[in-house]
């Protein structure tokens, strides 16, 4: 298919959007939470139900739960795992639209291939489908500095609105979008160099060909803009004051406390205060944490081995064709575009910058290299697209006057190897990112973090919603636990449950619980626990939850319970959830479960 029609690129970039949103969607509640969707959810909870937030930079920006506070009112969906994550599926589906920006500085054959990776990779597509923030960050930041390139392109100032609304949202999410800025100055830099680079080669003086370059590009601009240099110095002087207060707008709403904020706005006189915690007391409190405390301190090469391959398992494609590209780009009659080199330079400094950046070893950190060097890659997928095409118009051409043709030499082969290989890493990747049974795999862990539990535990999970409803009193007790060979790691047992009602949680411990205090509180469930190797009480709630080592202990101390044993992480890590029996059977007389 040929893409010289912009309106038939159009109409692909389209179609293959509607596919990246089907693909997330469907299906999009099946999987349990994971632990960190299950922290987060917890609290989102929790603000939904008081009303109250303030910012904590351990469970990153306040997107989430301020969008989520709104989509969770809403009474067709209610809080539920596919409601929870359908803002993230909604964004991460919608990206590939974001090709088409760059139409003016892509190929209509590229902008199509850049929407296809940003659909179908399956880094992007599994955590689009993950309620945490990283697709978001990556998308809101792409795109606004894909409304950046077109306002430039266009001389169009408006886009530079929608480009700070959108670095805004960026910032809202996770605080690393810090570092997609530093990675734009970094890149940026670089393409000055390649521009000293060429001009040093050239026959005219260095200083005079950039300066000469430079300045009828941006007196260009200026008249584009204003109809004259002064006044496109004022007009854009506007613009950029306009855009800089989007953004702090964007940042305060989100990240302003409440119920202060709508104080505030009743108030005015309170503004200026909320204003500051959201800004400069937001700031302080993520550089405390993220910047000057210790999350940070570790090992650099496993991180960057881990990094790389998780990229290897769930990005070869993009790795192989972004090479390719990069590769093709270099060689072209002009020497490389300045979108893809900055696309590439971007990607490499991310690969290896987040092994730094990144506090544990994570598979979604990759999501950030993947984003821009989808770049590239669609430009390498282009070029070998173009040269299969021409290979086969010359063999059709060569078959029509009776020869063999160059695919009957080495390109066939060539063509029927990239087609094995693209294929085989696509399978493989698609088996370990099986969506409703991520756990159950043995090299899952490329790809899914490991505190992932099995799928299975949330029939189990359906189970403890029904008993809940038709009991009285305390209806689930965690069993007190110490890890084996660790007594100073206690699990499950929290003093005093009462603390959880606000921030921090009852200490350490009751991370180990996670994500069932998503499901518990969604269920209106009373919760208690026992001290480590104390005996349970004699008339024990309907459900005891206990570690996979304590299950014959458990066992001895309840009658009448059915037992559920499940993976609760990706490795070795099993809960027992026992449900009494008689509980179960009222529910199921109720229709409960």
């Amino acid at each position: 298919m040929r893409f010289d029609d912009r309106r038939r690129a159009l109409r692909a970039v389209l179609a293959i959007t509607a596919l990246a949103l089907a693909v997330r969607l469907v299906g999009l509640g099946t999987r349990i939470f994971h632990w960190d969707e299950g922290r987060v959810g917890y609290w989102i909870l929790r603000y939904h139900e008081s009303g109250q937030f303030a910012y904590r930079p351990i469970v990153h920006g306040p997107f989430l739960f301020v969008v989520n506070d709104w989509v969770f009112s809403v009474p067709v969906l209610g809080a539920t795992d596919f409601s929870a994550r359908l803002i993230v599926a909604l964004v991460g589906g919608l990206l590939p639209l974001s090709a088409w920006l760059l139409r003016d500085r892509l190929r209509d054959v590229e902008v199509v291939a850049l929407a296809v990776v940003l659909a179908v990779n399956p880094l992007l597509v599994y955590y689009s489908r993950f309620m945490r923030n990283d697709v978001l960050v990556g998308a809101f930041a792409f795109v606004s500095l894909a409304f950046l390139i077109r306002a430039l392109d266009r001389g169009d100032a408006r886009l530079v609105y929608p480009a700070a609304a959108a670095m805004g949202l960026a910032f809202t999410t996770k605080e690393n979008a810090v570092v997609y800025v530093l990675c734009y100055l970094g890149a940026g830099a670089l393409l000055v160099d390649h521009r000293l680079f060429r001009a040093a080669r050239s026959d005219r003086s260095v200083v005079r060909l950039v300066l000469d370059d430079w300045r009828t590009a941006v007196v260009d601009r200026l008249t584009r803009w204003g109809g004259s240099v002064p006044h496109g110095i004022g007009l854009g002087a506007a613009h950029t004051l306009g855009a800089v207060a989007v953004f702090l707008v964007v940042v305060t709403f989100f990240y302003a406390p409440r119920p202060e904020l709508w104080a505030a706005l009743s108030t005015p006189s309170r503004l200026p205060g909320v204003v500051e915690t959201a800004t400069v007391g937001s700031w302080k409190s993520f550089y405390s944490l993220w910047v000057a405390g210790s999350h940070q301190n570790h090992d650099y090469l496993p991180f960057l081995y881990d990094y790389l391959e998780t990229l290897l398992f769930g990005a070869p494609f993009v790795l192989l064709f972004a090479l390719v590209g990069f590769v093709a780009d270099g060689y072209g009659e002009d020497g490389y575009r300045d979108i893809v080199a900055f696309a590439a330079y971007w990607g490499a400094v991310s690969v290896l910058g987040y092994p730094v950046a990144t506090d544990i070893r994570a598979p979604w950190a990759a999501v950030h290299a993947v984003i821009p060097l989808a770049v590239p890659a669609a430009v390498g997928v282009a070029a070998a697209t173009t040269r299969v095409r021409e290979a086969l118009d010359r063999s059709a051409a060569d078959d029509a006057d009776g020869s063999d043709g160059p695919l009957a030499g080495w390109t066939r082969p060539a063509i029927l190897a990239a087609l094995v290989l693209s294929g085989a890493a696509v399978g493989v990747v698609g088996a370990n990112a099986t969506y409703a049974n991520s756990a159950s795999d043995d090299e899952a862990g490329e790809v899914i973090q490991w505190a992932q539990p099995e799928n299975d535990l949330k029939d189990t999970l359906e189970l403890v919603r029904g008993v809940a409803r038709v009991t009285e009193g305390t209806d689930v007790l965690f069993v007190g636990t110490h890890s084996p060979g660790n007594p100073s790691d206690v699990r499950f047992y929290v003093a005093n449950e009462s603390t959880l009602r606000q921030p921090r949680p009852g200490g350490p411990s009751w991370h180990t619980r996670l994500p069932l205090p998503w499901y518990l509180e969604r269920y209106g469930a009373s919760v208690t626990s026992t001290a480590p190797d104390a005996a349970l009480p004699a008339d024990p709630p309907p459900v005891v939850i206990a570690a996979g080592w304590d299950e014959d202990r458990v066992a001895r101390q309840v009658s009448g319970y059915e037992r559920h044993r499940h993976d609760f992480r990706l490795w070795s890590d099993e809960i027992v959830v026992f449900v009494d029996q008689s509980a179960l059977e009222r529910a199921r007389e109720r229709d409960e479960v």
